[in-house]
Formats: structure tokens, sequence, C-alpha cells
């Protein structure tokens, strides 16, 4: 994909701030934690410097701030990495957020293993887990600029809490401007009849390379991006779980509470198949190059197609 554009999502995450209050969003406030340069906030900040509020080095804080905006009509964005706002933040997003089921958004950067140099204290392979536990949570992960920007704003129209994770790594964008992201709803990229690989944020790419791949050697994968983690669309997994009867999920998370077993949790009640589940195993990251990182732990096509293969065997 060297020829195709690449954009890191929270790239696609600034730029949507912007453009929602350009089009009309007038409650639209955005928080941050003194990081609005890397969650790219800054780029709302310079067109609306009145409705950005920096809160510090002080996630939880900021949590509890936005809390109280949204009590007042305002439709608060509140921005940190992730590690920051699902890790240090957890109990003030569970009980000022969640528990009164607010209408705040929050917008976490620089999730997984693609942090890379930041290493293992900044490497949040956890934060689905946690924000798929809080009751009424929307928990979403796009995969390319595209999709990103309409998730922010689907998120703005959504009344209640949702959880929006973006990446720092630039990524391949492979949906055009006619692609409609819905809220809870996946899709299908590609079709198959072997194998279902069900794939999220950055992982997308790499699941559309490893399906063409597979695809010459005469192995038929059908591809599938499911940026809603919560609520899952538990239809479309468990219709191409019909179809192919095998199942292989990949996130650029633990293999511990994300993607991987909520797809499990929806096929074992309703439509049991073989699943494996492709992710960073019950183990903390370290510090090095993003791609290198990401060939380490396995989150690579390359990677996938190998499981795959040993899978269907």
């Amino acid at each position: 994909m060297a020829d195709v554009k690449c954009v890191a999502t929270r790239d696609s995450y600034g730029t949507a701030l912007k453009e929602l209050a350009a089009e009309g969003a007038d409650n639209l406030v955005v928080l941050d934690a003194d990081l609005s340069a890397a969650t790219k906030t800054g780029i709302f900040k310079k067109a609306y410097p009145d409705r950005h509020i920096n809160c510090g080095i002080a996630e939880s804080n900021m949590m509890c701030i936005a809390a109280g905006m949204s009590t007042m009509g305002l439709v608060p964005f509140a921005s940190s990495f992730a590690m920051f706002a699902a890790g240090r933040a957890f109990e003030q997003i569970r009980n000022s957020i969640g528990y009164p089921h607010l209408n705040v958004k929050i917008g976490a950067t620089h999730a997984g293993i693609s942090v890379g140099e930041d290493g293992a204290s900044h490497q949040c392979c956890e934060d689905f887990a946690l924000m798929r536990s809080i009751p009424g949570m929307v928990v979403i992960c796009p995969a390319d600029d595209v999709e990103a920007k309409q998730a922010v704003k689907a998120a703005y129209k959504y009344e209640g809490p949702v959880y929006l994770r973006f990446g720092r790594l630039a990524v391949p964008v492979f949906h055009d401007e006619s692609y409609k992201f819905e809220i809870g709803k996946g899709e299908v990229i590609k079709e198959g009849s072997d194998v279902t690989i069900i794939a999220n944020g950055l992982m997308v790419a790499e699941a559309i390379e490893a399906g063409k791949t597979l695809e010459a050697e005469g192995i038929s994968a059908e591809v599938i991006n499911i940026a809603t983690i919560k609520p899952l669309d538990e239809e479309l997994v468990i219709a191409s779980a019909k179809k192919t009867g095998k199942v292989i999920t990949v996130e650029e998370h633990s293999i511990i509470g994300g993607l991987g077993e909520g797809v499990c949790s929806a096929l074992s009640e309703k439509y049991p198949v073989p699943v494996k589940r492709i992710g960073v195993n019950d183990e903390f990251g370290h510090s090095g190059p993003a791609k290198d990182l990401l060939k380490q732990f396995g989150l690579s096509a390359e990677n996938i197609v190998n499981v795959t293969k040993e899978f269907l065997k």
C-alpha cells in the first residue's frame, strides 16, 4: 500500500472537530489535558480558541469538567492519550459520565503498540476492555481517515457517552467519500467463503492485505471491518460465521476484553464456531519503532496469513 494516501486517525479527529464547528455545531466544546499538539485538538483550537479548554495535566478533573458542561447543553469532547483517558480517569468516567449517562465524548489518541518509542507506560492495550465494561458506553475504533471523521460526527449526534480511539501512526485510507459510517454497524470489505477475518482500527488495512494474499493462494477470506466494538454488530458477525464456519479476530489491543472477546461472546451464545484471536497476548509492550513492534507482536498481514493457514488445516 506504498502508493496509498496515509493519514493518522488522530489528525482526522482534530480535522473533524473543526469541520463540525464550521458546519454549525455551536454547542461543541473541546477539552484537552495539555496535549493539544499531539491529540490534534490544536487544529480546533486555532480556529475556535474560545471553545477550547486546556485543563492541564489533570485528566480526571477534565472528565468531571466535561460532565458538568454536558449538563448545561454543551457537547464536550474530552481529549488525551488513551492511557490517561481510559486508564487514569477511569473512575471519573465511570461515576461522573457513565453512571448518569451524560452526553460526553472521549477522544483517546496514541493507543496500542503503535505508540512505538513511548513504550509500555503509554501503549494502552486495555482501553477497549475498560470502556466496554461501563454500562451504556459506546466504544468506537475507526480504521482510516474517512471513517474516523465520520465517527466523530456520528458521536456528536449521538445522545450519550462515547469513547473514540485514535492512533498515532499514519494508516492507509481505503474508504472513499461515498462510505457512510453508522454506530453499531460493521461492513463487509471483501466477500469470502472459507474463513471470516474481523478487524478494527489500523488492523483493518492489514486484514485487507492478508485477504489478498490468501486469495492468491486459493483461500477465500471474508474481511469485515467492525469499528463499533460496543454495541457490536452481532447480526453481521453471525451471518458471516454461518457462511464461513470459522472466524479470526484482529485488533491492536489485548486479546483480553476487546473485539475478540466481544465476537466470542456473541458467537458462543448464538452460533458457536471456532474462533482464533489475534492481538496483544497477556503481556506489556516495550519501546521501539511502531512498524517493527507491530510485526513483533504479530499485528501484521503476514502473521494474519500464517495464522489463517494454520487455523484452516
